[in-house]
Order: C-alpha cells, then sequence, then structure tokens
C-alpha cells in the first residue's frame, strides 16, 4: 500500500531470520515458488515481518515477491472507515477481495510472469493497479489479517499477539484514528482472526520468538 508507514525493528529482523530458517529447512525441496502467508491481529507486525523476510531472503539473491493484504480491500481505507461506521456489519473478511488475492497467488504458483494487482494510496485514498514482474520469483509472501484463510499457500506464518498487546505499536504506526469505534472494530476483528492460529505452521509468539506449530490431527 502506498504510504503506508513501517516501523520495522531488531525483533522483526531477527523474528525474519528465525522464519527463514523454519522455512529453508521444512521446505528446501518445495516446487518454486514457495507461497508463504503471514497473518495476525491488527498492529501485530505482519507488514513489518513481512518486509523484513523479504530482507533476510533478498541477502541471499533469492528472486521474493510481496503481496500486501490491505491493497485486496473493496474501498480504500477512509473510505472503508466511513463505511464501518456507517454499518458495522461491513467489518470482518467481506471487507476484502480474498478471492482476487488466491487468484493471483495460483496464477505464481502456475508460472506467472506478471501479475497486475490493486494498489492502494493510503493519502489519496484511491485504489489504483500496479503491475509486478514475477518471472523467476522462488518466494512469494502474502501478508494481512485474514492471509491465513487463503488456500494457495503452503507455508502459513501466524503472529500471536491480540489487539490488546499491540496497542502500543498501533499508536506509534498511527495509521488509524484511535477511538472507541476502533476498538469495537479489533474486538470483532480478533472473534475471526483468532481462530485461524489453528492453520498456522509457523508460530511467531507475543515476545517474537518463532517456534513450529503444534498442528492437530485430522
Amino acid at each position: 500500500m502506498r504510504g503506508d508507514k513501517l516501523i520495522i525493528e531488531a525483533h522483526h529482523r531477527s523474528a525474519a531470520e528465525a522464519v527463514k530458517a523454519h522455512v529453508g529447512a521444512a521446505y528446501a525441496d518445495h516446487p518454486k515458488p514457495l507461497i508463504v502467508s503471514i497473518g495476525g491481529e491488527s498492529g501485530s507486525g505482519k507488514s513489518e515481518l513481512g518486509r523484513a523476510l523479504v530482507d533476510v531472503f533478498e541477502a541471499t539473491e533469492r528472486h521474493v515477491l510481496l503481496l500486501q493484504q490491505d491493497d485486496y480491500f473493496r474501498l480504500p481505507p477512509k473510505s472503508n472507515d466511513r463505511k464501518r461506521r456507517q454499518e458495522i456489519t461491513w467489518v470482518g473478511m467481506g471487507e476484502v477481495r480474498l478471492d482476487l488475492l488466491d487468484q493471483h497467488l495460483d496464477a505464481l504458483r502456475r508460472g506467472a510472469r506478471e501479475i497486475t494487482k490493486p494498489l492502494i494510496d493510503y493519502e489519496a485514498d484511491e485504489i489504483l493497479e500496479e503491475t509486478l514482474a514475477a518471472a523467476g520469483a522462488e518466494i512469494v509472501i502474502a501478508e494481512g489479517t485474514y492471509t491465513a484463510t487463503l488456500e494457495n499457500v503452503d507455508c502459513r506464518v501466524f503472529i500471536d499477539r491480540t489487539y490488546i498487546q499491540t496497542e502500543a505499536s498501533r499508536r506509534r504506526r498511527a495509521r488509524d484514528a484511535q477511538d472507541t469505534f476502533i476498538e469495537r472494530v479489533l474486538e470483532i476483528e480478533h472473534g475471526i482472526i483468532s481462530k485461524q492460529i489453528s492453520r498456522a505452521d509457523i508460530l511467531v509468539t507475543a515476545d517474537y520468538s518463532v517456534v513450529t506449530a503444534a498442528r492437530e490431527s485430522t
């Protein structure tokens, strides 16, 4: 998303190194591109971890693409906030074109040389388009609140921090007004996102330790 503000700190970079090690060990022989999602609640550090993960992979000369769920919202951010305040039931997965994001991941998996995707301009409150060159991509990272639900993902990373734990980082990022309505939105999102932890392959804990998730047997 154009105009987004990221504050990447040492704990994001150390977690990215640990995620890279986990991915390298578990998916060394996986067909390319390997598609990794980073999910979790608002303010948990998904965007920061995603960018840091790009950096650590590119440091080893890997071709990496990063897709942000924020670009796939049906409405640009300020318009979306107004819609939420008019109709609280708008809050949830239906706000996002997850089907389109999944289609783009599928196209990349099938070897697409480029994709044309939405690009949100935060300050202008507009949805634009951009074309990403994808030829030779070895790793695709999709980050966003609901990305654990995407089907075309090989490895799901989940940051296990609730909206209560992320209050300080949300205020520092200062992307949305912090008021009682936003707290209500975050509570609704928590009810949706917290259930998605069961799909995780890799967990980033509240203190940014990285562990292999214990998956329930089916």
